[in-house]
């Protein structure tokens, strides 16, 4: 076991995903396999002498099921991140919200159907979630944990799409000897930020009437930890893009509701954008804002994916530019990729005002630091310190 590499243990009782799970971590560079337990309660018992970096782990499994398993944790003062796998029902959406509640850093669903598109996507996702929060843990424990020189071949095709959407040459990444771009996002160190592009904003900042917030991985606890600190006298409405499954965010504004001093909703089409409303895109749509002549609403759209999502930051903060221009606040927040990152920049030229989270508190420093680099963020922000910093400009431009 090399000790630059992603420890993970695999806590599920069905013996098929502890398979498939170990099968994607051991075509996975970067990542090996710390151990396997089928329940909570083995889990508990392998930690001490497997030390992970990181925990898989299913929800429903007998003798000490997954919320079980996170509520001891916590008493025990473990604090190893750990990813959930979740099934595609309204129950299990209820549940993993319950599981981000008691400690679990994010959640991915199991594949749902049998084509090798949807296995593809899983073992990328898992890959990005075990990569970004082992990584960071491993980090913060004083290890150093190095970039993998290849890629498998779940993940091929999801880095060349990444480098295509970055404007890269085509390359052949099973090959190549350099560490991806995808990797990059996570390991700061393989390539060190470039300075900002200069952007000249075309007006001064004015008031802002509006807030929009563009996250990805790490973006549930992050909202978590912004949200119930968030000033309750805020007066401007907040839309949010997180990057997450359909079926999934309006248990996820429920459950932010519950710790916001403002009102937190799944955003339906039509909408009002009101001060003190937090409305979160659904997943699967995109979401953008209308002006009209008495009220300004929220649309959904189903077109086509941007930047490899939908919802995109990069809809809703081109919207953001073009109806409201320097009146508008546009945050960018902990993701892989680069979705947000341009369109934040158009809101910067436009002169609105804007906020990176900084490197030291993202899960990855993907999306702010691209959108860093265009230019697009005047101030770079601690997550502890974002919801003050959101608070302060909100109330002092109003």
């Amino acid at each position: 076991m090399d000790s630059s590499d992603v420890r993970v243990l695999i806590v599920d009782d069905s013996a098929l995903m502890r398979n498939l799970i170990s099968k994607i971590i051991e075509q996975t560079p970067g990542l090996v396999i710390a151990g396997k337990a089928m329940n909570g309660e083995f889990a508990l018992e392998h930690i001490p002498g497997c030390r992970p970096d990181v925990i898989v782990l299913d929800i429903e499994m007998p003798v000490m099921n997954g919320l079980e398993f996170l509520m001891e944790k916590k008493r025990r003062g473990i604090d190893i991140p750990v990813i959930m796998l979740s099934s595609l029902t309204t129950e299990g959406a209820a549940v993993t919200m319950q599981c981000l509640e008691l400690g679990a850093s994010d959640f991915l669903t199991k594949p749902g159907g049998s084509g090798l598109s949807d296995l593809s996507s899983t073992a990328n996702h898992l890959a990005e979630l075990l990569i970004s929060y082992g990584g960071t843990y491993a980090k913060s424990k004083g290890r150093k944990i190095t970039p993998p020189k290849r890629v498998n071949g779940f993940l091929a095709s999801a880095l060349r799409k990444n480098d295509e959407e970055r404007g890269a040459p085509a390359v052949s990444h099973e090959s190549r000897p350099a560490a991806p771009a995808a990797y990059s996002s996570i390991f700061s160190t393989v390539r060190q930020t470039k300075q900002p592009v200069v952007v000249k904003p075309l007006r001064e900042p004015g008031r802002i009437e509006i807030i929009a917030i563009g996250i990805s991985t790490g973006g549930p606890n992050a909202l978590r930890e912004v949200f119930s600190k968030i000033d309750p006298g805020l007066k401007q409405p907040i839309l949010v893009v997180q990057h997450m499954p359909a079926g999934f965010t309006e248990e996820f504004a429920n459950s932010l509701n519950n710790i916001c001093p403002l009102e937190v909703k799944e955003a339906k089409d039509g909408d009002l954008v009101k001060g003190g409303r937090i409305l979160i895109a659904p997943g699967n749509y995109h979401i953008y804002v209308e002006r009209k002549s008495l009220a300004t609403v929220v649309r959904l759209s189903d077109a086509p994916q941007r930047n490899g999502h939908r919802p995109s930051a990069d809809v809703l903060f081109e919207s953001v530019a073009e109806q409201y221009q320097n009146r508008a606040l546009g945050v960018i927040m902990t993701g892989m990729g680069n979705d947000g990152a341009a369109q934040l920049a158009e809101m910067r030229r436009q002169g609105a005002h804007t906020l990176g989270q900084d490197e030291q508190s993202c899960i990855v420093y993907g999306m702010p630091k691209v959108a860093f680099e265009l230019g697009a963020v005047q101030k770079q922000v601690s997550l502890q310190d974002m919801a003050h910093e959101i608070s302060k400009l909100a109330n002092q431009y109003q």
